[in-house]
């Protein structure tokens, strides 16, 4: 049966009506904010954009409330002819992708340059050096990354002059046999890490004493902290100590062992042997190839006094002089360059 042409037109007048009132209703709720994070909030994972995101483009029009209002229904818009050139999409309109450099990486912040953002600023070499040594060709300034060892003898530190005279790491002093506590250690560990130095603690080991007491007497003082360098056992021998015993080679390394071994448990990391030549030449030569070592050597590059031995950190100087410390500083370098220092303090 044909129907009759009033109840079609009616029909079809209807179905444009409820076109154009969704599309209008879509339009508002568009300018909702997404419940979705963004890189403003959660954390980047590359260099931020040296302009962030949506500053160089035109402003938007402030967000209308959806469905809020108590007046009069605003007409529907799809209808409307728009007094924009055709083609040229509102700021509202454009992708936030496309509001991204194409090579993020290539636009990071000026003080930030090509550096991760989560690696931390490498500050050159200025120290001096109260009895200063030729090292030739092989000298440690050619080195990238410096820092520095104290203990109480340095008295108070101005650690951010410190820093910027070129310490990028500090190893304090912590404890020595089973039973001392250096009384600077709290403080100076303390304010190293306000600093932003890289810090870590060294243990002066006793030969009268067990290796576990003085492992347990370590950890009860030295914080088990999830960026601090690993712990170091400073062995050598020492006239001035309490202790002067001397034993066997075999011996000194079965004490050592036990005390690294409970470190290694309990800090996660592998401790780092400190020496002096005589101590290694008599112990150590040789022996503990798995373990870094930081090598003392103020006369000659580490490969001359300790052929063979790969290291980690060189103590070049015991009578270094820097701002911010009264009185002589031990320097030591880091066997690498700024890259090597990065990855190396990852990898902890």
């Amino acid at each position: 049966m044909r129907p009759s042409a009033v109840p079609a037109i009616l029909l079809a007048a209807l179905i444009l009506s409820g076109c154009a009132a969704s599309s209008g209703a879509e339009d508002v709720l568009g300018n909702v904010p997404s419940p979705e994070t963004t890189n403003a909030i959660a954390q980047p994972s590359g260099p931020i954009p040296a302009a962030a995101v949506g500053v160089s483009a035109p402003q938007a029009s402030p967000p209308q409330q959806a469905l809020s209002w108590a007046g009069q229904v605003p007409e529907p818009q799809a209808l409307v002819p728009a007094d924009r050139p055709v083609g040229m999409p509102l700021p509202t309109d454009k992708p936030v992708a496309l509001l991204m450099p194409a090579n993020p990486a290539g636009n990071a912040m000026p003080d930030v340059g090509t550096r991760s953002p989560t690696r931390g600023q490498i500050y050159g070499h200025r120290f001096r050096d109260a009895k200063p040594i030729n090292f030739g060709s092989t000298s440690p300034r050619k080195l990238a990354v410096h820092g520095v060892d104290v203990s109480r003898w340095q008295g108070e530190i101005d650690w951010q002059t410190l820093r910027r005279q070129g310490a990028n790491f500090v190893y304090i002093k912590a404890t020595d046999g089973g039973d001392h506590l250096d009384p600077m250690f709290r403080k100076n560990w303390r304010r190293a890490k306000e600093a932003g130095l890289k810090h870590g603690a060294y243990h002066f080991f006793y030969w009268c004493r067990t290796g576990g007491e003085q492992a347990d007497w370590f950890i009860r003082n030295v914080p088990r902290e999830a960026n601090a360098l690993p712990p170091v056992i400073d062995v050598e021998w020492n006239g001035e100590s309490s202790c002067k015993r001397r034993i066997s080679p075999t011996r000194v390394r079965e004490k050592m062992q036990v005390f690294m071994d409970k470190l290694e448990r309990h800090y996660g990391q592998r401790p780092i042997i400190y020496t002096a030549p005589d101590f290694y030449r008599d112990n150590l030569k040789g022996q503990l190839l798995d373990y870094p070592f930081w090598l003392r050597s103020v006369a000659a590059h580490p490969s001359k006094v300790y052929p063979g031995r790969k290291w980690v950190f060189w103590q070049y100087s015991g009578s270094g002089l820097s701002e911010g410390v009264d009185g002589k500083i031990d320097l030591n370098v880091f066997n690498g360059n700024e890259s090597d220092w990065h990855d190396w303090v990852a990898s902890r």
